[in-house]
């Protein structure tokens, strides 16, 4: 089992984060709301990890706060949700906004994260109520500012790994994007944008 990795980043490329951790690189799948504060390549980074074993593949998830890798590990015990699901859960929402959404029982709210229908929500309502309170007011592991290389792209590439698609991406991106504005602010505001 992997816990915890620290080292230095080697890449970033939503949703994949390569870390050098004593000569060995680490490939890591990560939601948006940890890719809004990792460093630039280069720097050091501490993450909280979930090591995922299935028949036919083997996954690293990596997040900033232990609060997020938490919901992640939680959602997938609700019927029908995987790691794919959970991911875009966290890419979308704070935890505390999914704390609150739950606890609210905001169907309305779940259902505009990509991939949960009214079933699903409902079910994550019912599972989830009394368990949410530990994702809420903690704090991230480390946290760092990045500038993207090509905000567009990769604001776009980010959007496609959480179940958009390409003409809502081109929509989103197009809406999203002011000059000066990097990946993360483009996400961001594509993504608050696509929840209301």
């Amino acid at each position: 089992m992997i816990g915890r990795l620290q080292g230095i980043l080697v890449s970033r490329q939503p949703p994949w984060i390569v870390v050098d951790v004593g000569g060995v690189g680490y490939e890591l799948e990560a939601p948006m709301s940890t890719f809004y504060d990792l460093p630039e390549p280069g720097k050091p980074v501490t993450l909280c990890t979930h090591y995922a074993v299935k028949e036919d593949t083997v996954a690293l998830y990596g997040f900033l706060l232990e609060s997020e890798r938490s919901l992640f590990r939680a959602v997938q015990k609700v019927s029908g949700i995987g790691a794919k699901i959970a991911l875009a859960i966290l890419s979308a929402v704070s935890a505390d906004d999914f704390a609150r959404f739950v606890q609210s029982g905001d169907i309305a709210a779940l259902t505009r994260i990509p991939g949960i229908g009214k079933k699903t929500a409902e079910r994550m309502i019912v599972e989830l109520r009394d368990r949410v309170d530990g994702f809420v007011g903690a704090s991230p592991v480390a946290a760092f500012a990045a500038l993207p290389k090509d905000p567009l792209s990769e604001a776009s590439v980010a959007l496609q790994s959480l179940g958009y698609k390409p003409a809502e991406i081109t929509r989103l991106v197009r809406d999203a994007s002011a000059p000066g504005d990097s990946a993360e602010d483009i996400i961001r505001k594509a993504l608050r944008a696509a929840l209301r």
